[in-house]
């Protein structure tokens, strides 16, 4: 009878445990919060230094200028209110606005030149087998990312002198009557500085895109081959829709260059002849440092940014949409 009665007491002693049970994961989710916020805190701190330098040496300068494009002020002396002037003047001093109209005219040697270009380079160089060609045929294309662009500007400089290469060139294949100082010529100014950026941009682009064509499935150009596809039927069926990360990368590295373009025009041309180079970031620095105007300059500054924003923000909307 004794051991009949047992079982009872195993039932008993299973209630007791199902608590114990069902209690062990309550005791486990506390820890498991305490290390998230201790692993989130610690992030931070590690965020904070950096985050402290960049509110410092960027976030403040930018609401600095923002204040400074409400006041009349040489940087020296007692600032003025100025109210909108600043702003009003960006759109009706011709100087600022055919400033704002050569950025844009750049981007088409800037971005649209050098992205083109570096579609078609891209292409023709995964089509050469792995070797020395190959590889030459890339550090080439890209060694004006390594140079810096004011050594780019001066070696353009020489080359666009009356002597220069460009028209040692032109006098070689005899067309002596085309050969000008490109840039000092008011009609050709401009373009002459925008093929320097075309060169320093097309190697960035060649790269990356090439590095973009390498992910792409080769089983693709198989199945479009198999489909009967051209070479030009393959590359907008299947190279370009892989593409279109590395091309908003692209197209927005090199708008960006264009918009706030400075080195290369301050050491080519210094915006002349005349005003027929002159783009915002080296009308902000004569503003500046030549004509002390730093309202003027800080305006401008501010304007800039905000264009490079909105011109920006579509492209990066393209990039993330499916």
């Amino acid at each position: 009878m004794r051991s009949i009665s047992s079982p009872p007491v195993m039932r008993q002693a299973s209630p007791m445990a199902e608590p114990s049970s069902a209690s062990a994961p309550t005791q486990t989710v506390v820890p498991c919060r305490t290390t998230r916020r201790a692993r989130h805190w610690r992030a931070l701190l590690w965020v904070a230094p950096g985050f402290g330098m960049y509110a410092v040496f960027v976030l403040f300068p930018m609401l600095q200028s923002v204040q400074y494009s409400f006041y009349d002020w040489d940087g020296i002396g007692p600032a003025t209110p100025a109210g909108l002037d600043n702003w009003k003047a960006i759109f009706t001093q011709p100087e600022l606005l055919h400033s704002v109209e050569h950025a844009f005219i750049l981007i088409i040697f800037y971005t649209v030149l050098p992205v083109g270009l570096g579609l078609v380079a891209a292409s023709l160089i995964r089509e050469l087998r792995p070797g020395a060609f190959s590889t030459t045929a890339r550090v080439v294309l890209f060694i004006p990312q390594v140079l810096p662009l004011v050594a780019a500007g001066i070696a353009w400089t020489w080359m666009y002198s009356s002597d220069g290469l460009v028209n040692e060139v032109l006098r070689a294949v005899g067309l002596d009557q085309h050969t000008r100082a490109w840039l000092g010529d008011f009609t050709f100014a401009l373009p002459a500085v925008g093929v320097i950026g075309v060169w320093v941009m097309l190697g960035f682009c060649t790269v990356l895109l090439l590095a973009g064509i390498g992910k792409i499935d080769p089983a693709l150009y198989e199945a479009a081959r198999l489909d009967g596809a051209g070479r030009i039927s393959e590359f907008f069926a299947v190279t370009l829709p892989g593409l279109r990360r590395e091309l908003v990368v692209c197209t927005t590295f090199t708008m960006i260059a264009a918009l706030a373009s400075f080195d290369v025009i301050q050491i080519a041309t210094q915006g002349g002849p005349g005003y027929q180079t002159m783009v915002p970031g080296v009308e902000i620095y004569r503003l500046t440092f030549l004509q002390q105007h730093v309202g003027q300059a800080s305006a401008l500054a501010v304007f800039l940014a905000a264009l490079v924003l909105v011109v920006i923000w579509p492209i990066q909307r393209l990039g993330r949409e499916k």
